[in-house]
């Protein structure tokens, strides 16, 4: 075992430097020769005249001592805390403001941060549907990180600008330095080159990617969090306006609610139709914010029985959702990027009334186990489905709104048009 570690591990990197060539006997001219550098550059580190080693000079440096190891990873973490030590104190660069409050995603943004700032991940995918909340999500941690660790922030629009030719790619590796950054590639539907990131990963030691996408892309070293819809309350609340008022779907509705109608309550007359339509939406926050958008001309009541022959017919109200598409958009995109295989599994379980577990997929499928389990993963990072509480293992459950797509009188058109 190596010893030391507890000073070598405050140590700085000239002082590190020096220890570690006297302790396997080099002089500063056999360490030079061996990391095919000057005589110079070895004296500058080792007196602390060079206050940034470039990451080349390290490597070389640490192959010429030969370490490896924990020793290696000691010697290296040295020579970045120097070079961020002599970054500029200017203020973090700051994330975009938000237009509106987030609601009900307290664990999500807890266990997102805590990803990124504690356990030190530096490339996650929040993944799911359309109008699932994935921006919201993101600015929300973003801001935290900002506010709380002091994390520079750099907002990128992929699904407006994506690729980063060499140019802007050098802008943004000489904005970012080795500060510690959060960048975030928000709409990366189409995709984000793995080089790309492997070279800013490279060059920015204290960076961090986190990515929004309907679509999970597989990547090196990344981790993948679907968002589900909010929580959604079951029938036994539907009476009891209090308890109602804590689940995450109608904490959002009322929230929306009472921007659009100042001094709304949820009265318990009302409160099995605010259930119903949470119920009916999944959850699913872009719905929720088009359905109480039409809260100012009709009632909660009259909303659910205006959907009774299907959500898809919900359109976003006439002001203040330009370019916002309709319920059923975000969902048909969805089933249009499964291929036949899991679109077939899909309709097959929407069909099964409750829950059911992985095994029952397998069953219903009537495909090889592993291709059925892979088809049950990609319906739950789509979003189409999610995971329900229970005692015996994962169990998840269709959509409410995919039931209704592949329910009654004949299948949804999209599937003709997809076949």
């Amino acid at each position: 075992m190596d010893g030391g570690h507890t000073l070598q591990s405050t140590a700085g990197f000239g002082e590190l430097l020096r220890i570690r060539r006297e302790r396997i006997g080099l002089t500063q001219q056999i360490l030079a020769d061996h990391a095919t550098l000057s005589v110079r550059a070895i004296r500058d580190m080792e007196s602390g005249r060079v206050q940034r080693p470039r990451q080349e000079t390290v490597r070389l440096l640490a192959d010429a001592l030969r370490l490896e190891g924990r020793s290696r990873s000691v010697f290296e973490a040295a020579a970045r805390r120097q070079a961020l030590a002599e970054e500029p104190r200017d203020e973090p660069t700051a994330p975009p403001v938000a237009r509106g409050a987030i609601v009900g995603r307290e664990p999500e943004i807890d266990v997102l941060t805590e990803a990124l700032a504690v356990h030190g991940d530096r490339l996650v995918t929040v993944a799911g549907l359309g109008g699932v909340g994935k921006t919201r999500l993101v600015l929300e941690v973003a801001r935290r990180l900002h506010l709380t660790a002091r994390w520079s922030v750099r907002w990128i629009d992929w699904a407006r600008q994506p690729g980063m030719g060499p140019e802007r790619r050098a802008d943004l590796v000489g904005a970012i330095g080795a500060r510690p950054t959060l960048l975030v590639l928000d709409g990366a539907d189409a995709g984000v080159e793995t080089a790309l990131l492997d070279e800013l990963f490279q060059r920015c030691p204290g960076l961090s990617v986190l990515i929004t996408a309907r679509v999970a892309q597989p990547l090196p070293g990344g981790q993948v969090v679907p968002l589900a819809p909010l929580p959604t309350p079951g029938p036994e609340l539907d009476h009891d306006p209090a308890a109602l008022a804590e689940v995450g779907a109608v904490r959002l509705l009322l929230s929306h609610l009472r921007r659009l109608r100042p001094g709304y309550r949820l009265e318990p007359e009302e409160a099995p139709a605010v259930a119903a339509l949470c119920r009916q939406l999944d959850g699913l926050p872009g719905a929720l914010e088009l359905a109480a958008g039409w809260s100012t001309v009709l009632s909660p009541r009259q909303l659910v029985a205006r959907m009774a022959d299907g959500p898809f017919h919900l359109g976003p109200p006439p002001a203040g959702f330009g370019g916002r598409g309709g319920v059923g958009e975000a969902l048909d995109a969805a089933v249009h990027r499964l291929t036949l295989g899991q679109r077939d599994l899909l309709q097959r379980l929407a069909a099964e009334p409750g829950d059911w577990s992985g095994e029952d997929a397998v069953e219903l499928s009537g495909r090889p186990p592993q291709e059925s389990l892979a088809a049950v993963h990609e319906l739950l990072a789509s979003g189409l489905i999610r995971s329900v509480p229970a005692r015996d293992g994962v169990r998840f459950t269709v959509l409410n709104l995919c039931r209704r797509l592949f329910g009654g009188a004949g299948a949804y058109p999209v599937l003709a048009a997809a076949g």
